[in-house]
């Protein structure tokens, strides 16, 4: 715990905030590699709950022009598993694991984000996969949930590559700057995710890793193939996110603590 004669000696709020994002970086690059998949699946796996609970609601709440937003809640499910259980998420990791690559650049840096994020990557598609073959395959659900299931994942392919770059640049976005306010959320973590999260779906925002377990279930019920997922789905949102919460978030935070330590 920071007390309050550490909290003195950095130059701002942010410049503390910043501080323990770079050391739980550092922390996730230094994983062992089978420790970082298998949270990985596991926070894939996970992720189903988003694209579960979304569908129930989907289904079962009455058509009106407030059911969207009661629907969006459960879009959180999964971020709220996956961050209280400190499983391994891509879009948190190109926040937290790209700060003590920009402190300290080298090679060997570089080297240990890149690692960390095709691991991270791999295992969250690996899980999003086995859970959309499980809800599809599993006699497990009503039809009206498997109409639900299907809708989701039409809704997203219907945009073009643009569109859903531009919408998972927010998704990015909305990520990192949860992540950003976690370490000080104390007692109001779980009300920060889910207000944080719902944003993404109220946005139609798209995230690779609740997005990928939704086309994974429309690609395995037959209605696209394996390159479709890849694109216009997979390769613009990977992008898309890292833009908004590397590129746009962290690296303006960055530079943001940088001058107040120059000026200090």
């Amino acid at each position: 715990m920071t007390t309050k004669h550490e909290e003195k000696d950095y130059p701002s709020n942010a410049a503390l905030v910043y501080d323990k994002i770079k050391a739980s970086g550092d922390k996730e690059m230094s994983r062992d590699t089978w420790a970082l998949i298998l949270s990985a699946i596991a926070a894939g796996l996970s992720m189903g709950t988003s694209m579960l609970l979304k569908g129930i609601l989907h289904a079962y709440l009455p058509n009106s022009s407030y059911s969207f937003l009661i629907e969006s809640l459960g879009y959180s499910m999964g971020f709220v598993i996956v961050i209280m259980a400190k499983q391994q998420l891509f879009t948190e990791n190109t926040v937290t694991a790209v700060i003590p690559a920009m402190n300290q650049p080298s090679a060997r840096n570089f080297y240990r984000l890149f690692r960390l994020w095709g691991l991270v990557l791999f295992g969250n598609l690996i899980g999003t996969f086995v859970i959309a073959f499980a809800f599809l395959h599993l006699p497990a659900f009503t039809p009206d949930l498997e109409s639900a299931f299907l809708a989701s994942g039409a809704a997203i392919m219907q945009h073009t590559s643009f569109e859903i770059f531009s919408r998972s640049i927010f998704a990015g976005w909305l990520v990192a700057t949860m992540v950003w306010i976690l370490p000080n959320a104390k007692y109001s973590k779980i009300f920060i995710i889910i207000l944080m999260t719902s944003v993404i779906q109220m946005g139609e925002f798209t995230h690779i890793i609740v997005g990928s377990a939704e086309i994974f279930y429309y690609m395995l019920a037959g209605k696209i193939t394996l390159w479709q997922y890849l694109y216009p789905f997979a390769i613009p949102t990977i992008l898309g996110n890292i833009v908004g919460g590397t590129f746009i978030f962290t690296l303006l935070s960055h530079a943001q603590v940088r001058s107040d330590m120059n000026s200090d």
